[in-house]
């Protein structure tokens, strides 16, 4: 094992040892994200110099749940709540030699273009193997894609000391109904992993509500609803 892989193995155990895991799904219709997406790639390409994807979105929308649901960003210290005000979002990095999860720090200060910029850094520096231990120490809540592999569910396992993981999957065509009708929509099935020690399952049902609720209609971000 090489000492990355065993690493990651001792804290994955550590988390299933320790944690009390639990989690709960929803879908989300991805019909407006993409729609928006589409409609300003080139322009936003041109501006900031990065590609527009999918991932700033589901940031954007986590640190809006978390601000709602401030014991999704919280942790146990012993006997204490230990609540966070600040948001750090660690982004699973697939790599050849195994999994980083470097962290995007300040999360909440940053916008679309800041993040994907972040994202994209830390997508080649994961690749070339530079990643530094301190871009990837830390982190309050950590979010997996497991669709761009072609994952359609799955229960992600958190990463400590983070209290909750979110997990994000492939993106598929599938009837359902609008206004009555069935008609085809891009779906994606979305995971939230939550230690039940600290957080409810009313919470963690809101949280993954939330972000069901900003994915399917952007411009609750602008007007802050």
């Amino acid at each position: 094992m090489t000492r990355l892989r065993k690493r990651v193995a001792t804290r994955l155990k550590d988390s299933q040892n320790t944690f009390a895991l639990l989690t709960t799904f929803n879908e989300v219709d991805m019909t407006n994200l993409m729609k928006l997406r589409a409609d300003y790639k080139d322009a936003f390409v041109e501006k900031h110099g990065v590609k527009l994807g999918l991932m700033s979105g589901f940031v954007k929308a986590a640190v809006n749940a978390l601000q709602h649901q401030p014991i999704v960003n919280a942790v146990i210290d012993g006997d204490d709540i230990i609540y966070r005000d600040y948001i750090d979002i660690s982004v699973a990095v697939g790599t050849s030699k195994g999994l980083v999860v470097p962290v995007i720090r300040d999360a909440e200060k940053m916008n679309f273009a800041d993040i994907e910029k972040e994202i994209n850094n830390f997508a080649k520096k994961a690749n070339n193997g530079t990643l530094s231990i301190d871009e990837m120490a830390g982190g309050t809540l950590t979010i997996s894609n497991g669709g761009v592999y072609g994952s359609l569910l799955s229960t992600p396992i958190i990463n400590p000391p983070q209290s909750a993981i979110l997990g994000m999957h492939s993106i598929v065509s599938r009837p359902m109904v609008v206004g009555g009708e069935i008609v085809p929509r891009p779906m994606m099935y979305i995971a939230l992993t939550y230690d039940h020690r600290l957080i409810d399952g009313r919470e963690a049902v809101f949280f993954l509500r939330r972000i069901k609720d900003i994915i399917e209609d952007p411009r609750r971000l602008l007007l802050d609803i």
